[in-house]
């Protein structure tokens, strides 16, 4: 009896034991990931590697290439076919948001009991309002937003300040001063081209445009491609066939013809690399992080790179648009199958929005990363050492500071991550009335006004994309073609998506 007992006993600990064990087993999800050619992919990264092993996960993460992301993006939700659990760096702007409506994506809004530090961190930077402008036209939200608590100036015009200072030019003000620039770099370079560009011209769109009072393409702020947003009157307009918008592309066609802007638009970072280090380019729209490598990379004496504050155009000083909330993650409907969707909902939760999470995404682990001084963060010495400076070498070597990874940021600890001059050009930019405009709440549509505005956009955008580029390279000409241009987007229906989108504006 004592050996039946004893072995009963036994038996009942290690039945005990099974739930334990059985969640102690590490949750597995399935991740897509906008892959950008300056910053690639890596599954060691440490920060990555400190967050699965933290939280008990496995995140299965496909990167895709952000050129390609868009419609590998769409594919997924419309067909449901290979979707992943997660989608990263995504909104419910332009197609997403039909989609979404016609049953593609989860709300997650329904499901906010799930997303506690989600939660904390809106209310911690007093977002209620803005994340309630996510919402579409059946009152729900389809993704968990990206949270800023107060945008900052991260990229923008970086020029040889050398050349500057040996020629007696003035820091630029205008684009005028920047193509006076240009113009005497290339008199005293002739085989250069000034003004070159990183991964592809969306980033030289999104960050010059708005000072012509447009924003337009792949990145407009208004998610549509063709549209813009008048921010005195509050409304839509049809940004692609204006006057602001054929003044802005005959200034760069103007910088084309003259070989200032270097017709390799499309490039991978290594050649914009080299095109800056051996002095055949001068300039670029890019970001503050990059100037380290790229300053390091040059044998040119002297050669010394700056980032400057945002530049007047006809429309004023203005950058690209941004929101205290930015592009997060999406559930597609089929995560919701799982037959563990809570825990996948909670540990995504958890494991991107929570303090100690949010901390090892932007400056990653405590004793290897950084020490605490009192307040004051204090990086490793290989850290603050390194010739890419601290915020690019975080991000190269161990993941910290990823766009698509890190959803929440803070001001202030980002900060930390860069030296005196940015935070002045950052002072600057922040004293300039309205330099960084907000971004237009996405529409109240309906399913299938959703679906018309889809529909309208990616025919829109097509034609756009094809206009813009013969306009620039002067395959067209901007005077004697305009009238046919204009015509082309009316008869595929621009004032026909324009008047949607104000007749559903919030």
């Amino acid at each position: 009896m004592k050996k039946f007992l004893a072995l009963l006993l036994a038996a009942m600990m290690i039945l005990s034991l099974v739930p334990a064990m059985a969640a102690e087993a590490p949750l597995t999800i399935s991740l897509y990931y906008s892959d950008n050619s300056t910053l690639p992919f890596r599954a060691d990264w440490p920060a990555l590697k400190a967050i699965q092993e933290k939280y008990n996960v496995v995140l299965n993460i496909e990167p895709i290439p952000i050129a390609d992301y868009t419609t590998k993006v769409g594919l997924a939700l419309s067909t449901g076919e290979n979707a992943p659990d997660v989608i990263l760096g995504t909104s419910t702007a332009g197609q997403n948001a039909s989609l979404a409506l016609n049953g593609a994506a989860v709300a997650i809004s329904d499901y906010a009991d799930w997303t506690p530090n989600f939660n904390a961190r809106v209310a911690e930077f007093a977002l209620e309002d803005d994340v309630e402008q996510l919402k579409l036209g059946d009152g729900k939200r389809y993704y968990l937003p990206q949270l800023y608590d107060k945008p900052f100036y991260d990229g923008g015009l970086i020029l040889r300040e050398d050349y500057l200072e040996a020629k007696g030019f003035a820091a630029p003000k205008t684009f005028d001063d920047l193509y006076e620039i240009l113009k005497a770099y290339k008199a005293d370079y002739p085989d250069s081209l000034p003004l070159t560009t990183i991964v592809a011209p969306r980033v030289l769109y999104r960050m010059t445009m708005p000072s012509w009072g447009v924003s337009l393409g792949l990145n407009a702020a208004t998610g549509t491609s063709v549209l813009s947003w008048d921010y005195e009157k509050g409304e839509y307009f049809a940004g692609a066939i204006s006057e602001q918008y054929k003044q802005y592309v005959t200034f760069f066609n103007k910088l084309y013809e003259e070989g200032l802007l270097d017709p390799e638009m499309t490039q991978d970072a290594t050649l914009t690399s080299q095109k800056l280090a051996t002095g055949k380019a001068m300039a670029t729209y890019g970001y503050y992080d990059q100037i380290g490598g790229w300053t390091q990379g040059s044998e040119i004496e002297g050669f010394k790179l700056n980032m400057y504050p945002v530049l007047e155009g006809p429309g004023g000083a203005h950058h690209q648009p941004k929101n205290s909330t930015g592009g997060g993650i999406m559930f597609p409907i089929g995560t919701a199958k799982r037959a563990d969707f809570e825990q996948v909902v909670r540990k995504i939760d958890e494991i991107f929005f929570s303090e100690e999470a949010a901390k090892i995404w932007c400056i990653g682990m405590e004793g290897t990363t950084y020490t605490m001084n009192g307040e004051t963060i204090v990086y490793a010495d290989e850290i603050t050492s390194s010739a890419d400076g601290i915020y690019k070498y975080m991000q190269n070597a161990y993941g910290c500071g990823c766009d698509g990874l890190q959803l929440v940021w803070y001001n202030a600890r980002e900060m930390t991550k860069y030296d005196e001059n940015y935070a002045a050009i950052n002072a600057a930019v922040a004293a300039m009335p309205n330099a960084i405009q907000y971004i237009p709440a996405t529409p109240s549509f309906d399913d299938l006004t959703a679906e018309d505005a889809a529909l309208l956009q990616t025919t829109l955008a097509d034609a756009w994309e094809v206009w813009n580029d013969a306009f620039l390279t002067g395959k067209k000409d901007i005077d004697a073609e305009w009238d046919a241009y204009v015509q082309d987007l009316k008869d595929k229906g621009i004032e026909q998506f324009c008047e949607i989108y104000n007749t559903y504006k919030k």
